[in-house]
């Protein structure tokens, strides 16, 4: 019977790290659902930017986007530096770059009717 429950302790705890995993990954995707956090993202994903350029890119107020930058730091998906006075922001993962990218392609090809590839 012991060696039951620890299957099913095993099952359990396998099931717990899948549901974790989904709303990890949930979570992500709703960060990304935001029209200012996915401009900041595409932006960063050409390489490293200030709040200066990243405000440009996004084309939103800069309070607006120092508050998306904050909850994508928060959210572990960029990090920061310093370069004298200003911060630099970077994307922390090729992932999200990559993730970012196909959400774009998708979007072009929603757009232009033509059908995806993989």
């Amino acid at each position: 019977m012991t060696g039951r429950l620890q299957v099913s302790g095993a099952h359990a705890s396998q099931e717990s790290g899948a549901d974790e995993r989904l709303d990890v990954a949930a979570g992500i995707l709703a960060l990304l659902a935001d029209r200012t956090r996915l401009a900041l993202l595409q932006r960063l994903s050409e390489g490293e930017a200030d709040v200066t350029t990243l405000t440009e890119a996004a084309g939103a107020a800069r309070p607006s986007v120092s508050q998306h930058l904050g909850k994508l730091r928060l959210a572990g998906l960029v990090s920061t530096r310093k370069d004298g006075r200003r911060v630099v922001y970077a994307l922390r993962h090729g992932h999200l770059r990559r993730l970012v990218h196909e959400a774009l392609n998708v979007a072009d090809h929603q757009i232009s009717g033509l059908p995806p590839h993989d």
